[in-house]
């Protein structure tokens, strides 16, 4: 379900903002797990989830490979003519190696990542954005280093006791049967997109590259991350056994992780903010690692370009985002802090967004 139909005005309650960090945790845990954990029934837990996922609050899909593709990974900021930055917004949204992209405070500019082949990129930089009258200036940011992202984020209505319960154990690979292929029905193929970013190498040792099956099942997780192996043994033609092994292959290799969208506002955070930072070179990577554990940082990467940390964060309100910056950055010795305040998110993890309504 897309969530440009979901209601901006729609609160959660504590119940509900603990089931979106139960699958911030993990996005594939079972109800009766999430249940005992959350001491709560299942049939609770099923109603609310569902609840939530018809409303268009809450999705789950497999995040885009932002780690695997870091040093590749483009951070644009997109300068805009006052009045035209829903046009490029969307035109940046519908590309499928765009995954995230947010309208600024101001009106006057579009933050987006890129995940592309050199073409692609080369396309859009040196032609197609220079091209469109609309666009006064484009920066861009190759990312050098991944800290943390999106998908490693989680609200804080567990604790850790909670949190460990729920945290898939960590497994080694397991073997392929023999002559496996043999067995398989291919899935069916279909034209990929010019500009869709390439599977990523298997990371575990022992496990081989994704082949037609791996990317097939890749593709519908990344649509709906909580489809049963049943469902996608259907959508795939392949054996139910055979998804359940390849399914848990993947995992192994690091290649399903899960990304809970959802408006952070319906979390307790009002505030989205992108923060600039010039840090002493050797001084990077201690205070990366200090901002990707702070739990109100959504994600971390180190950046070329005039800055080289950018930090993402959720806070409570304006209030929450100046204390961060005298507080926990004053404390970490950053010399130069840029503010950039998120007015709307456009798209996130692959998954377009709803725009707010004013509130009157």
């Amino acid at each position: 379900m897309d969530l440009s139909t979901a209601d901006p005005d729609t609160e959660l309650d504590l119940l509900d903002r603990r089931l979106v960090c139960a699958l911030q945790v993990d996005g594939r845990a079972e109800t009766g797990r999430i249940a005992e954990v959350l001491g709560v029934s299942a049939r609770t837990v099923t109603r609310r989830l569902a609840r939530l996922r018809q409303a268009g609050l809450l999705r789950v899909v497999r995040m885009p490979e932002v780690e695997d593709a870091a040093v590749g990974a483009l951070l644009l900021r997109v300068r805009v003519l006052r009045g035209k930055v829903d046009t490029i917004a969307q035109a940046l949204a519908d590309r499928p190696d765009v995954p995230f992209v947010d309208v600024m405070l101001g009106g006057q500019e579009v933050g987006a990542v890129m995940l592309s082949d050199a073409g692609s990129r080369d396309r859009l930089l040196y032609g197609q954005l220079p091209a469109t009258a609309a666009v006064t200036e484009t920066t861009t940011h190759a990312v050098l280093h991944s800290f943390s992202d999106a998908g490693q984020w989680q609200a804080g209505y567990l604790d850790q006791a909670e949190v460990a319960a729920l945290t898939p154990p960590k497994h080694e690979p397991e073997p392929e049967p023999e002559h496996e292929s043999e067995h398989e029905p291919e899935p069916e193929h279909e034209s990929e997109p010019e500009s869709e970013p390439a599977a990523p190498a298997a990371r575990s040792r022992g496990n081989p590259p994704p082949d037609a099956l791996d990317r097939a099942l890749l593709a519908h997780l990344s649509v709906d991350a909580r489809q049963s192996h049943a469902v996608l043994a259907a959508a795939v033609g392949a054996p139910e056994s055979t998804v359940r092994r390849r399914v848990h292959r993947l995992a192994t290799a690091g290649l399903l992780r899960t990304h809970v969208t959802v408006d952070p506002r319906l979390l307790g955070m009002a505030v989205d903010a992108n923060l600039w930072l010039d840090v002493p070179p050797g001084r990077l990577a201690e205070v990366g690692a200090a901002l990707a554990r702070h739990p109100q940082v959504h994600g971390v990467f180190a950046t070329s370009g005039p800055t080289n940390l950018l930090a993402t964060l959720f806070c409570a309100d304006h209030g929450g985002l100046y204390r961060f910056l005298t507080d926990t950055l004053g404390r970490l010795g950053v010399d130069r802090a840029e503010t950039a305040i998120v007015a709307r998110a456009v798209k996130r993890a692959g998954v377009p967004l709803q725009r707010p309504r004013p509130r009157p």
